[in-house]
């Protein structure tokens, strides 16, 4: 008895299915297909971004063996162009490197670079420091030290990554102007820094040392 009621359950099951086949198998179908395409769609969009990023790294290289062979106009013209067309990523990375191709021979346009880049909301918060850094070491040759201080001072607080290098230099601009106390103070900021490179916090200290030591006047 109990097998005819399971072979009776099975039939009654066989039947339903049947049933849902019939009515919804342009459903099923539809979207098994549309499964298939969605797949085969995200593998095509992979190997174009892959085909991309490949080309593109091509032609970065090639960029920066101009730059190796100091030929920075030609450089900055062919990073400039990677950077255009370029995935996001490499697109960053071109845009700095064309940067740093054109501080050889126009550092104040170089500078105006690395700003743009770092005031760019779509650049990644890592890069947009880097800029910001690499605009810094044009400007303090640029700008005068009172105009630099009020620059970057913001960035040389105790929650920006590059801190001691704006800190540093700062306290370089200062001497420029003769302030070798303004100096002191933020030499005294990048050697009590427990984050603060070694080589940094040593120049640091030997500043330091000069000015307690009165070798310098005070302003």
């Amino acid at each position: 008895m109990a097998d005819f009621f399971r072979e009776v359950n099975e039939d009654v099951r066989r039947d339903q299915l049947v049933q849902i086949w019939k009515q919804y198998q342009n459903w099923i179908i539809g979207a098994a297909v549309l499964i298939v395409a969605g797949t085969a769609g995200w593998r095509i969009y992979d190997h174009f971004q892959l085909s991309a990023a490949e080309a593109a790294g091509a032609r970065y290289q090639a960029a920066l063996d101009l730059a190796k062979a100091d030929k920075n106009a030609e450089a900055a013209a062919a990073f400039s162009a990677v950077a255009n067309d370029a995935p996001k990523g490499y697109a960053t990375l071109a845009r700095l490197a064309a940067a740093d191709a054109q501080s050889a021979k126009d550092p104040k346009a170089a500078a105006a670079a690395y700003e743009r880049i770092a005031a760019d909301p779509a650049i990644d918060p890592a890069y947009q420091d880097v800029a910001r850094l690499r605009g810094a070491y044009l400007n303090v040759d640029l700008e005068t030290p009172k105009q630099f201080a009020q620059h970057y001072a913001a960035y040389a607080g105790p929650d920006s990554p590059y801190r001691n290098a704006f800190r540093e230099l700062i306290a370089l601009a200062d001497t420029r102007d003769g302030d070798f106390n303004g100096a002191a103070h933020w030499f005294e900021q990048a050697a009590a820094d427990p984050a603060s490179p070694a080589a940094l916090r040593a120049r640091a200290d030997a500043f330091l040392t000069i000015v307690q030591a009165g070798a310098v006047p005070a302003k």
